[in-house]
């Protein structure tokens, strides 16, 4: 059987904790969008295209893993391989505990990837897309982990807005419910991932990283608990054409049905299916919009930083 160590988890590589003690910003990354989001070997140039962004700006990167049975944030290139490469169980934060007595190695979600984040102290996180309410919820009760996750954990999500597939109007329903702020940034709509507008407003807009890191000291500085979403739209240049997602859309779902498709299986098996359909056009979308709100994240972190510095 494997040993669980009874040392603190996770386990930081030397350069994030060598950053984290030092007071410089560091920026979470999730490694299910590299490990069942992307096709290889897209992946593994992607993963070291997100790390560089976030040094470009400033910053450090944390990509986040369960390896052995042992949360990792911070990964080398040989792990980094290994991520891409190897047949990993996609882990939400339910699934850690799982992963670690078993000794397994894992992909960790928005809602896992969060969890280990604030145990080692980030508070910046970047992804592409939430999870949220499913459509049809109200029969199925399938409702992402993102959500609690972000109800109970101290992360500042950098995303472009939730999936398309997605019940956009129940997930930001249940995001005001668990008191978790969304912001826009430079826009007063809730993008909808592929596509900048999903036709819902944000409560509350913010136009500058610095305005960002201020929201975000103010939560934290009056006691809550709960994360906060910052939501970014994808770059115009990059967005999917609207009737080529309308069409991918309503092809998937009914693909969905035809094979009983549920669960966590759902937003993989729709990503192949946009990328296929696309002719490759849904992957040039999605990996520009995970870009540039690695980007965002990073400045926002250093935001927080240098604030911190002056203080």
């Amino acid at each position: 059987m494997p040993h669980v160590s009874d040392s603190v988890f996770p386990t930081c590589s030397d350069e994030v904790a060598g950053a984290l003690a030092d007071g410089r910003p560091v920026v979470a990354l999730e490694s299910t969008i590299l490990a069942h989001g992307l096709p290889a070997p897209q992946n593994r140039t992607a993963a070291d295209e997100l790390e560089a962004a976030v040094r470009a700006q400033g910053g450090v990167p944390a990509t986040i893993a369960v390896l052995d049975g042992v949360p990792k944030v911070g990964l080398s290139a040989a792990e980094l391989d290994r991520v891409c490469d190897g047949e990993l169980a996609k882990l939400s934060a339910r699934d850690l505990g799982v992963a670690v007595g078993l000794g397994l190695d894992g992909a960790t979600t928005v809602a896992a990837t969060a969890t280990l984040a604030a145990a080692a102290g980030i508070a910046l996180f970047a992804t592409g897309g939430l999870g949220g309410v499913h459509r049809g919820a109200r029969d199925t009760w399938d409702v992402s982990a993102d959500l609690a996750a972000l109800a109970g954990t101290a992360s500042l999500v950098v995303c472009s807005g939730v999936k398309s597939i997605l019940d956009v109007a129940a997930t930001l329903e249940v995001l005001e419910t668990e008191s978790v702020p969304v912001l826009g940034h430079g826009t007063d709509t809730f993008p909808g991932f592929y596509r900048r507008d999903s036709g819902h407003p944000v409560p509350w807009r913010v136009d500058t990283p610095e305005q960002a890191a201020a929201v975000w000291r103010a939560h934290r500085a009056l006691g809550s608990r709960a994360g906060m979403v910052l939501a970014q739209p994808v770059p115009a240049a990059d967005e999917l054409d609207a009737q080529l997602h309308d069409r991918l859309l309503a092809e998937g779902l009914a693909l969905l049905e035809e094979r009983g498709i549920t669960g966590k299986d759902v937003t993989p098996a729709l990503l192949e299916h946009f990328h296929s359909g696309s002719g490759g056009a849904s992957l040039r979308t999605n990996l520009a919009l995970v870009k540039a709100n690695v980007e965002l994240a990073a400045r926002v972190a250093v935001a927080l930083t240098e604030r911190s510095l002056a203080g």
